[in-house]
């Protein structure tokens, strides 16, 4: 199921249709889902949660899609999309996890329904909402009818009319006097299709007199984000305000930096594998895409379409996985890549966060450059500087490194990597 596949079909699409004339000339085009399906199904050519995911025609054109109801999409200069900036500053609140439950393993949540449960039998979504709250909805249900107002990029407003398009809601939690709708993904995003709130938002504001509250969700590296908006005119799509993010963790013992230094005295070296030097710089990344190994085995291109990477992130960051012996790659039965993780990964991931945190640490400093970088930065008490890194990573035997350009930007890897470590104690 190639993201190639879907590109190819939109470019004959367009050419057939002549989209970008019709854009261009009236503001917007409209297609229906019999004419998309002429070429590929349409679930697969129209969902892109992610701008990463739209394909190249709709990026290098500024275009985005929206359904208007099960048969029918309009393609048009939409500001579509929202972007999602983590607070450094917020601070992660401990939870304890109820000793009683058998059902929920806290050490596998890594599908977005088991980590909402959990948020949810913890209490998160309560102190989020301030009141007691009871989930009362999730799933597929049709959007009824509503028209409202979106951006273009040129700054003006368009107005769209919505029948019975298909939405789905992952989470729907209702307390006394509010209604929250939750849009969840299992991985740290750069932003989100607003369409995935606002769509819900507008059929439940009809349905219920309590206060709907739209907030997107993210469960990555153990800890549980909400990001709580408002439509503050809901009639725009685009007046969504974040009013603030709540950030929790469940309670486990704490990463100390004596922890890394004993890894790091205690590390047994691994020779430098024969797969290109990783090219990865957010280490979070790495655990978010072993998080969505942990469920199933996944095709290089069902990554790309279905989670934040575009094509060549899908390429770093798999290859840095299969550096770190934690991923494995296949050919599956219709001789599509296959990854999968390692039985190396596989324990990692399955361990509770401070021993899942030093293990993936131990993975990283079995490889030397690592290891002398890090050493280097805690005798100084600051990082090396870049050419310092070039200098260690020189000395290292890396395979298949070799113009001075590729050395340094292999080192912002090193760097993104290190200091990925030395927050860990920050952080958990």
């Amino acid at each position: 199921m190639s993201q190639g596949k879907t590109e190819k079909a939109w470019e004959i699409l367009f050419e057939r249709y002549k989209i970008l004339e019709n854009v261009q000339r009236h503001g917007f085009f409209e297609i229906k889902a019999k004419e998309i399906k002429e070429e590929r199904e349409p679930r697969l050519m129209a969902k892109f949660d992610h701008f990463s995911n739209l394909p190249k025609i709709f990026k290098d054109n500024g275009l985005s899609i929206l359904p208007l109801s099960r048969s029918n999409y309009i393609i048009g200069e939409f500001d579509a999309y929202e972007k999602v900036d983590y607070n450094e500053k917020v601070k992660p609140i401990q939870i304890d996890f109820p000793s009683n439950l058998t059902t929920i393993d806290p050490t596998n949540l890594y599908s977005e329904s088991s980590a909402l449960h959990c948020a949810h039998v913890t209490g998160m979504i309560d102190m989020v909402m301030g009141q007691q709250s009871f989930q009362t909805i999730s799933g597929r249900m049709s959007s009824k009818e509503f028209d409202f107002t979106i951006r273009t990029r040129k700054g003006t407003d368009r107005l769209i009319n919505i029948k019975n398009s298909q939405i789905e809601i992952d989470g729907g939690y209702e307390s006394q006097n509010q209604f929250m709708l939750v849009e969840a993904k299992n991985e740290t995003v750069d932003d989100f299709l607003v369409r995935q709130l606002y769509y819900p938002y507008r059929l439940w504001q009809n349905k219920t007199s309590k206060q709907v509250r739209p907030v997107f969700f993210t469960y990555s590296n153990d800890i549980f984000s909400f990001f709580i908006y408002e439509f503050t005119d809901p009639k725009r799509y685009n007046s969504l305000k974040l009013i603030e993010q709540k950030d929790f963790i469940l309670t486990h013992e704490r990463l100390e930096l004596e922890d890394i230094v004993k890894v790091l005295q205690t590390v047994e070296m691994v020779p430098e594998p024969e797969i290109p030097f990783p090219q990865a710089d957010s280490f979070t990344r790495v655990v978010d895409l072993l998080g969505l190994l942990v469920e199933t085995d996944m095709s290089k291109d069902h990554i790309t379409r279905n989670y934040d990477f575009d094509v060549r992130q899908t390429n770093y960051y798999t290859s840095a996985g299969m550096y770190l012996g934690l991923i494995e790659k296949y050919k599956g039965e219709n001789g599509q890549v296959m990854f999968a993780l390692t039985r190396t990964g596989r324990d990692i991931m399955r361990r509770g966060t401070k021993d899942k945190f030093l293990g993936l640490t131990k993975s990283i400093l079995a490889h030397e450059p690592f290891k002398q970088v890090l050493v280097e930065y805690l005798q100084n008490d600051i990082p090396p500087e870049k050419e310092r890194v070039v200098e260690i990573m020189k000395r290292c035997n890396l395979y298949n490194v070799n113009s001075e350009s590729t050395y340094f930007r292999r080192a912002s890897t090193v760097i993104g990597w290190t200091n990925w470590i030395l927050d860990l104690p920050e952080t958990y």
